[in-house]
């Protein structure tokens, strides 16, 4: 069964063309949104998530980068919906604690079919490169609704924001590597859907 999804996503704000493999190595990772930093943290999504993943975005930069951002969260996270099926067989739940250097992320992920994101991250206020760190929090919240899935990221310590971002991006491709792999035959819910 191949677990792959291609979104196509156009607004008046934004154009994103996302292809998804969930089955892949990491190696295969390509994204351009016209956001350095963001770019970097996809990139990391893709590479520790072990996904092929490919991100082309344009957007209104020029206005802001809150839209480019959110929308690739919402269509990174239908793809992942979409390549996750009915999610027979999959472990469902996963949680990882990363570190990087003196920051220190929890993530726990449930594919719950139920959007839901708790996050626990202090507000970072420097801007990073051209990337204004507050918008980590509605990127994760447009993956969540995307992808239909229960999210919790927290700090435990950390005061570098690049460190930070790229804990909880690392960590995420983590345990969502580990909650879509396979380990069963059925639905692994008592509802018999998820």
């Amino acid at each position: 069964m191949s677990r792959t999804a291609t979104i196509n996503r156009t607004t008046k704000e934004t154009t994103i063309a996302l292809s998804v493999d969930l089955d892949s190595d990491g190696s295969e990772v390509e994204v351009s949104t016209g956001i350095p930093f963001f770019d970097h943290m996809l990139a990391q999504i893709g590479k520790h998530g072990g996904l092929a993943l490919h991100i082309t975005a344009t957007g209104d930069l020029d206005v802001d980068l809150h839209h480019t951002v959110e929308d690739v969260g919402i269509a990174l996270g239908t793809a992942l919906r979409d390549a996750l099926g009915d999610k027979a067989g999959v472990r469902r739940f996963a949680n990882a604690i990363v570190p990087l250097d003196e920051a220190l992320v929890q993530i726990a992920i449930d594919l719950s079919g139920r959007p839901f994101l708790a996050y626990e991250v202090d507000a970072v206020s420097e801007w990073i490169g051209t990337f204004d760190p507050q918008l980590m929090e509605e990127f994760w919240k447009g993956l969540a609704d995307g992808a239909r899935l229960t999210l919790h990221i927290t700090k435990q310590a950390g005061k570098n924001g690049h460190h930070i971002i790229e804990a909880s991006c690392k960590g995420f491709a983590r345990a969502l590597r580990d909650a879509v792999r396979i380990e069963g035959g059925g639905i692994p819910s008592t509802k018999g859907v998820l």
